[in-house]
């Protein structure tokens, strides 16, 4: 059986210099790209894999289907969620408070990771993740196990506007005016997939009120911390 890496990075532990201080990996952030390609060099050896898949993220609801192990990194342009199958892949969704949704299908060795934002979460990019991966790899929802990163939290999901921009399904998170549980409407758009309950785990740490992170709401010019899975 593969051995399973995910993990969620904080910021601290890179070359990078204030304000991108300092493992950032955004490379479209305005910081230097030697650094950030350090950056990801080091979660790639910390890892043990051969590389790293990304995207340059639209908040849109596209998903590559990374069916080949590329010879060196790549980031694709438009996609917000990756899924594999193939060894030695890393599947990297980068992040300022949006969340990356990690699933693991141990039962045919496939693993997937998504960029879900709160307009990812309103076109139900989760959602048709877990159907592409059902449609790749025969994937059985119920064997899924997902894991939510650190991302904005219900204590600071403010979404004044959320009349225009949250559908009316979404107005039942609303945890005190005008604050939304992002955590568990990813939670519940997991469930009504097939996931089960018992095998989601969020990690429950609030970007924005957390340091340890980058948060565009806290900060604006700021970088990207990651989230990677992969199988070795």
């Amino acid at each position: 059986m593969q051995a399973l890496s995910a993990v969620t990075f904080s910021r601290h532990g890179g070359a990078s210099e204030a304000p991108y201080h300092s493992r950032n990996v955004g490379l479209h952030v305005g910081d230097d790209e030697v650094r950030v390609l350090r950056n990801r060099a080091l979660i790639k050896e910390e890892l043990g894999l051969a590389c790293l898949v990304s995207a340059h993220q639209v908040h849109g609801d596209s998903i590559l289907d990374v069916d080949w192990l590329p010879d060196a990194d790549v980031e694709h342009a438009g996609y917000d969620a990756l899924m594999t199958n193939i060894p030695q892949v890393g599947l990297m969704i980068q992040q300022a408070d949006c969340q990356a949704v990690m699933l693991y299908d141990p039962e045919h060795g496939a693993v997937a990771n998504i960029h879900s934002g709160w307009r990812g979460s309103v076109q139900n990019i989760i959602a048709k993740t877990v159907a592409a991966m059902t449609a790749a790899y025969g994937t059985r929802p119920a064997s899924l196990f997902a894991a939510i990163s650190p991302s904005l939290g219900p204590c600071c999901g403010e979404f004044t506007q959320y009349h225009t921009e949250l559908p009316l399904a979404f107005h039942a998170y609303q945890v005190r005016p005008n604050h939304f549980d992002f955590w568990a409407i990813s939670r519940d758009q997991l469930c009504d997939c097939g996931v089960r309950s018992e095998q989601i785990e969020i990690a429950g740490r609030c970007t924005v009120c957390d340091g340890d992170y980058f948060s565009y709401r806290r900060d604006k010019v700021t970088g990207r911390f990651a989230s990677v899975i992969g199988m070795r």
